[in-house]
């Protein structure tokens, strides 16, 4: 388990966790999301003791990371995977790690195999690609088979074979009773994988619930109907809290009220429905709602724009953005 307690962390004139509180419970995956400079990584980092916070606390396990005789067994981190001297092999990054805490070979082959990095353990990690580095990071976190694991964006630079290992192998982590803890920025892979959310934003928690909560709180009510008296029917229901948006002829989105009382009101009037239908929300639409006001660095419209002399202009290329 991590718990949180008023995590603060300043670096000068700027806030950049702001009295943070939360726990993250075992036998589940718990998803980190917020915007860039939002405070994850800096939230992370407190957790496991590279950095000390100016306010508050944060125990994994019962006890501050520092307090732990064998870190490796408690939490398994991955936090940044170039961090490992590049020109060691994955084997030799692996066997240093595991002598700190008397951790043989047979573990080390059992990460290696379990994380895929069989035909490229004994290169040198300075070669490999991004996805590689992340399946050592990986393998790193996984060595002393510990109660907690911490995963900062654990897909990045992985192919989908990849993204949908580290998925499965989460989950089954937490299955065992573990405390999983991720952060990603791919809204579409953390709503298959986590099954509770914490959201922040500028330094502060701006949501702490369960994945399926969070979607619906942002979604909101909204039913899909197609009727060939679709106006007789906006009439009937037109109230306080209840809006219509005309989507197609015949067709209306009801937001307010729900599939059931549509339905109902419906069949007293004995008004033809041809389709009843609530509206799914996304996690990625609850995230951007929640974050909206807490977007540190926003990104113009795509497209041609016009300059000041009234021609149009492309978008910059990266090539160009870098002069």
């Amino acid at each position: 388990m991590i718990e949180a307690h008023g995590l603060t962390k300043r670096y000068g004139s700027k806030t950049a966790v702001d009295d943070v509180s939360f726990t993250v419970h075992p036998g589940k995956v718990t998803g980190f999301l917020g915007p860039n400079g939002a405070g994850k990584s800096t939230t992370m980092r407190m957790i496991v003791g590279l950095d000390r916070p100016t306010h508050g606390t944060v125990t994994v396990n019962g006890r501050p990371y520092a307090q732990h005789r064998d870190p490796l067994r408690q939490v398994g981190a991955l936090l940044d995977a170039k961090a490992i001297h590049t020109g060691r092999s994955a084997y030799n990054h692996l066997l240093a790690m595991g002598a700190t805490h008397g951790i043989g070979k047979t573990r080390i082959r059992e990460v290696i195999e379990m994380t895929g990095l069989e035909s490229v353990a004994k290169k040198r990690v300075g070669g490999f690609s991004l996805g590689m580095g992340q399946r050592l990071g990986i393998a790193s976190a996984l060595l002393g088979d510990p109660r907690t694991l911490i995963l900062d964006e654990p897909v990045n630079g992985l192919d989908p074979e990849g993204v949908v290992w580290v998925r499965n192998l989460v989950r089954y982590l937490a299955s065992e009773g573990r405390t999983v803890f991720l952060s990603s920025h791919l809204m579409s892979e953390m709503a298959l994988t986590a099954d509770h959310i914490i959201v922040v934003g500028r330094g502060r928690v701006l949501a702490d619930a369960t994945t399926a909560d969070i979607v619906a709180r942002a979604a909101g009510t909204t039913v899909r109907v197609r009727s060939p008296q679709a106006s007789r029917l906006v009439e009937l229901l037109a109230g306080p809290g209840v809006s219509f948006t005309s989507t197609a002829p015949q067709a209306v989105e009801i937001t307010g009220s729900t599939a059931e009382a549509i339905g109902e009101a419906a069949a007293a009037a004995q008004l033809v429905l041809h389709e009843l239908t609530p509206v799914n929300g996304s996690l990625e639409d609850a995230y951007m709602s929640l974050t909206q006001d807490s977007v540190e660095y926003h990104s113009g419209e795509p497209g041609p724009h016009t300059d000041h002399a009234g021609a149009h202009t492309a978008p910059a290329t990266q090539e160009g953005a870098h002069r």
